[in-house]
């Protein structure tokens, strides 16, 4: 079986497979603290309380974007599961070809979003990403990544809205009813959900304008991205597992 890993600046997503189908997955605080103890402890102690053995784990991979808690985590995998993991960096065959001035500033979780979005769906394809920062990324027919847009996460703009302010309280985002909020919490709930919506209607908008491929598939993933594909038409597929299916796919190209 495949142990996959997915290191986000908020959480670390791990999924576990068995050939193509995703068996389990689980999520843990990304933190730059934890010995390598800690981690290979948590990975080996949550596989037994879900039916397996760190024994069943042959293969392991991760991509990352918080490169300070890589030894930690690598040096866990292979005291715990005696396994070298697969890192996803230069030179690890992805079947994407990295089109921008400097290839080395993409991050590993854009591509491999990338690669799970056009082997799964096909391309041209737009890849949103719902995580810390939101991405938009342009992927042609080709499989050639052209372009990307990058804004604030929807929680990293709502603690900014919060913690910027005198008055105004923390509130849990979440998908609402109606533009028209009559109280403080209900009008911040309606700016940060609808605000979002209208943001990313208009990126995938301007994006489908100035490639012109007006009629380019959307596809997104992330934690808080069900809600904001719930409000628009302009996302054609959410897909929650897509970053771990990425790692699949590349793992399945080195052999």
């Amino acid at each position: 079986m495949l142990l996959a890993i997915d290191v986000g600046n908020t959480n670390i997503t791990n999924g576990v497979f068995d050939g193509k189908e995703l068996r389990k997955t689980f999520r843990m605080t990304t933190k730059q603290d934890r010995t390598s103890d800690e981690y290979g402890v948590f990975l080996a102690e949550w596989l037994i309380l879900n039916g397996f053995r760190k024994e069943d784990i042959s293969d392991v991979i991760i991509s990352s974007v918080v490169p300070d808690i890589m030894h930690s985590l690598t040096s866990g995998i292979i005291k715990f599961f005696d396994i070298t993991p697969l890192i996803v960096g230069p030179g690890i065959k992805t079947g994407i070809n990295i089109s921008i001035p400097n290839p080395k500033e993409l991050g590993a979780d854009r591509l491999v979003d990338a690669v799970a979005a056009y082997e799964m769906y096909g391309g041209p394809v737009i890849v949103l990403d719902f995580g810390t920062a939101t991405t938009h990324d342009l992927v042609l027919g080709d499989g050639t990544f052209y372009a990307g847009v990058t804004a604030p996460g929807i929680r990293l703009s709502a603690n900014a809205l919060w913690k910027g302010t005198a008055k105004l309280p923390e509130v849990e985002i979440k998908k609402v009813d109606t533009i028209l909020g009559r109280d403080t919490v209900s009008s911040m709930q309606a700016g940060i959900y609808f605000g979002y919506v209208g943001q990313t209607e208009y990126i995938v908008k301007r994006l489908k304008k100035e490639s012109k491929l007006p009629d380019v598939k959307v596809v997104a993933t992330g934690g808080l991205g069900k809600i904001i594909s719930d409000a628009t038409d302009c996302i054609d597929v959410y897909d929650p597992h897509l970053t771990l299916h990425g790692l699949r796919i590349i793992h399945d190209k080195q052999h």
